[in-house]
């Protein structure tokens, strides 16, 4: 069954989080787009996993559905998925500023 071309395959939760959730399984080198941006999905991702929706920095709160869900351990890149790999789960993680 062909997945129907007009349906989102990924979506941010908050307008502030920094990840986007999978709609569908993703597939590495698929191009999505979340809210018009293109993003070059950089592994296999299923469907509910997150995935970098812009680049985060290494050191910066990692927000979903905004709250922060832990700290990037390094740089990750958009289109990454996040996982205990890349990210280090800490639920204080303060969040920036409004700006």
């Amino acid at each position: 069954m062909a997945a129907d071309s007009d349906a989102p395959a990924v979506m941010r939760l908050s307008p502030r989080d920094n990840v986007a959730v999978a709609l569908r399984p993703l597939a590495a080198g698929e191009i999505v787009l979340l809210e018009g941006v293109p993003i070059v999905v950089q592994r296999h991702v299923p469907v509910g996993q997150k995935l970098a929706a812009e680049p985060i920095p290494a050191g910066t709160p990692v927000v979903k559905y905004h709250c922060p869900i832990g700290i990037a351990k390094r740089p990750i890149a958009a289109g990454a998925l996040i996982s205990a790999r890349n990210v280090e789960r800490d639920y204080r993680a303060p969040l920036a500023a409004p700006g």
